[in-house]
């Protein structure tokens, strides 16, 4: 069966084209939020930085990267492009706060836990990362219908849960 073989093969470089394309967009993403952080640098002071959400950190005005606790950035539904506050406290605590939103947009996918502790949303024919702080405080398992939240421009690699969908919630024929 010749035909199997090259509808294999061209099945494999499909898949590598959209892999490439797929990483080469979210370099640029990545990029854009990198600026947003240098725009933001003259704000800065002291005790005071401002910088922009990654997916689990605030790259900041300083170039550094600020971890941001899982919980906070779950239960705030925080997504890439976000931009933040920190006040760094004389006690050395870290106070972050949401002060600029990126636009967003709701999407319904399945979750897939694609190794222990680790998930994935698969939304529109793509796959978002999410926190795991996510997965314990909505309570979600693997094949859960969640909605998510993505930045509505640009190609983010990680979303924020809105809420899972129960099945008697919501018609699958609606979808």
């Amino acid at each position: 069966m010749p035909q199997e073989k090259e509808l294999q093969a061209i099945k494999h470089l499909l898949e590598s084209a959209e892999n490439n394309i797929r990483q080469a967009k979210g370099i640029l993403f990545a990029r854009e939020i990198s600026k947003k952080a240098q725009i933001l640098e003259e704000n800065a002071d002291g005790t005071l930085v401002e910088g922009v959400f990654d997916g689990e950190n605030m790259v900041g005005s300083d170039k550094a990267k600020y971890p941001i606790p899982p919980n906070y950035a779950s239960k705030s539904k925080l997504i890439p492009g976000d931009v933040l506050k920190l006040t760094i406290l004389s006690d050395g605590s870290f106070l972050f706060k949401q002060i600029g939103p990126v636009k967003r947009k709701k999407i319904i996918g399945n979750l897939e836990e694609i190794s222990e502790g680790k998930y994935i949303v698969n939304a529109e024919g793509k796959k978002y990362r999410i926190l795991f702080a996510s997965v314990t405080y909505f309570k979600v398992h693997d094949g859960d219908k969640l909605t998510i939240i993505v930045p509505e421009k640009g190609d983010s690699e990680w979303a924020a849960v809105e809420n899972l969908l129960e099945d008697n919630n919501i018609n699958n024929t609606d979808l």
